[in-house]
């Protein structure tokens, strides 16, 4: 542990891992009590939902292995390998997409999608492994070793390659289907072009290009993906009986015919219930391990998606002012690392970590309040899961690697480094 708290920015370092524990006890700490109510449901998960808090600590000890194991090199030796965890990476989300068209039997099919590979020894499955959350960290990798050139980003043409970079695992992922990674990658990619220093104009005529091509992407959604992005709007009262008097305008936002019921029960079914679990919540919540929405199982994927939902409805506005700040330090520690890192791919690297925790946090609390579309994206290091707790602990580990290692000298193969 001495040695990957020895170096530079050691303070920074240690709030950055500080926040990273508090907000992972948090998780455990709701999830324990969403399993544990005082009121258990007779539901017939119920024995399941229970043991989850104990498969979160043991994703947190493989997440503090990963966290060990994303320090043992310099970063900059992980760049030099970074292509091939790329193409790894997409090699799997090329698996899962051969499993959707060709039964596989280590591809299941959960929750309508194809998003996990299960691999089974003997008559025992082994936790399931995401590829789309792992090749999020492949993919910032990736594209920060290729901007590191300044020829890689300085004419418009060349944004072709980190374009590539980026198109092909979204392709991949948004066939799965995985809406809420794709939503993630496009926001990380604006950010590391404009840190790297590509034109303004350049990512002007990107958006653009993205507005213009939207209307066709919006007609190759399926149904349940436009209500996930409709229900933003269809929660206005005046909206849902614009598209129920209107049939072409209810085809539109959801791809079939809208009625009030379906919102209720159907499409908009975890928007309300959550919105409610929030807003019960008041000033200072019903406290932990009280209040309906965690005695009663009022609130699909309480555990996992609508993770924020629950802790709100524990602790309040006040609580999740405290709590969300957890995050905006974890945020600033790795402004911090990036603003003092003189080298290029350090700071992409960086930079492209912490964007990609804002987005995260910013899509699922904002989906549980209503201002997001609903997607998959779980709360990092919060939510229930193996895949994507691993991956955040390993972009943390990265964080304070760059933090800790000074720039060494590495020639380049061609280009002008920025």
């Amino acid at each position: 542990m001495r040695n990957f708290l020895k170096g530079r920015l050691l303070p920074v370092r240690i709030c950055l891992i500080a926040c990273m524990m508090g907000l992972l006890a948090v998780g455990i700490a709701t999830i324990y009590v969403v399993g544990h109510p005082d009121e258990p449901s007779p539901a017939s998960d119920a024995a399941e939902l229970a043991s989850y808090w104990k498969k979160q600590l043991v994703f947190a000890v493989v997440g503090a292995a990963g966290f060990v194991a994303a320090n043992l090199v310099n970063y900059r030796r992980l760049g030099a390998v970074s292509h091939w965890i790329y193409l790894a990476t997409v090699l799997l989300l090329a698996v899962i997409l051969l499993g959707k068209y060709v039964s596989l039997p280590f591809v299941p099919l959960r929750g309508g999608a194809h998003r996990w590979i299960v691999l089974r020894i003997g008559s025992h499955s082994l936790p399931a492994i995401q590829p789309s959350e792992f090749c999020k960290l492949a993919y910032i990798l990736a594209l920060a070793w290729y901007l590191r050139f300044r020829s890689n980003y300085s004419r418009f043409s060349a944004l072709l390659g980190p374009f590539a970079v980026t198109l092909v695992p979204m392709v991949l992922i948004l066939l799965e289907p995985d809406l809420g990674t794709v939503m993630l990658m496009m926001p990380v990619f604006f950010t590391m072009l404009f840190v790297a220093g590509a034109r303004i104009r350049h990512l002007a005529m990107i958006v653009l290009l993205a507005v213009v091509v939207s209307p066709a992407m919006w007609f190759m959604l399926r149904p349940y993906q436009r209500v996930r992005i409709s229900s933003v709007l269809l929660q206005s009262r005046s909206v849902r009986d614009k598209a129920q008097n209107h049939p072409a305008l209810g085809k539109l936002l959801v791809g079939s015919k809208f009625t009030e019921r379906s919102w209720r029960n159907e499409w908009g079914y975890h928007l309300v219930r959550s919105k409610f679990a929030v807003a019960s919540g008041g000033w200072s919540g019903a406290g932990y391990g009280q209040g309906p929405f965690v005695k009663y199982d009022f609130l699909p994927e309480r555990h996992n998606d609508f993770i924020f939902s629950v802790i709100a409805h524990q602790v309040g506005f006040i609580g999740c002012i405290g709590f969300l700040l957890l995050y905006v330090l974890l945020v600033v520690c790795g402004l911090e690392i990036a603003v003092h890192n003189t080298d290029p791919f350090g700071r992409l690297m960086a930079m492209g970590i912490v964007a990609m925790f804002v987005v995260e946090v910013a899509i699922n609390v904002g989906m549980t309040l209503g201002l997001m579309p609903i997607t998959g994206l779980t709360l990092p290091f919060v939510s229930y899961g193996g895949s994507s707790l691993l991956v955040n602990m390993m972009a943390v580990g990265l964080l304070n690697n760059v933090g800790r290692c000074r720039p060494f000298s590495v020639a380049p193969r061609k280009g002008i480094e920025a």
